[in-house]
């Protein structure tokens, strides 16, 4: 059986709690504290290394330790002119969840 790289791309809300249940799980991992694109909010990439049979059982725990919820948001002002008020609506968004890649490992080296 061969190693697998899983990277999570979670909410900041939900690391800390997920990294806590994987340890509970046997399982070490790396957080990566990183910025989203699209709501330039604080993520948490997590780095988790396991043989390949190990997989479903960690991707459980990711699913069960990272939940979408709704956020309202304010959209970004257009572009306007000095003196002109802008009061953008608040626009309702899914956050959190995680994105999930699992990489085959080519070579694990530990010193």
């Amino acid at each position: 059986m061969g190693t697998k790289l899983i990277v999570a791309i979670v909410h900041s809300d939900d690391a800390d709690q997920l990294t806590t249940a994987l340890r509970e799980g046997g399982f070490s991992s790396t957080k990566i504290s990183t910025t989203g694109g699209f709501l330039r909010e604080g993520n948490a990439t997590m780095l988790v290394g396991t043989e390949e049979q190990n997989v479903p059982r960690v991707l459980e725990i990711i699913k069960n330790n990272c939940h979408t919820r709704t956020q309202y948001v304010n959209p970004l002002p257009p572009v306007m002119e000095p003196g002109e008020l802008y009061m953008p609506n608040p626009v309702e968004v899914q956050v959190g969840g995680a994105v999930i890649f699992v990489v085959d490992v080519e070579r694990l080296i530990r010193y």
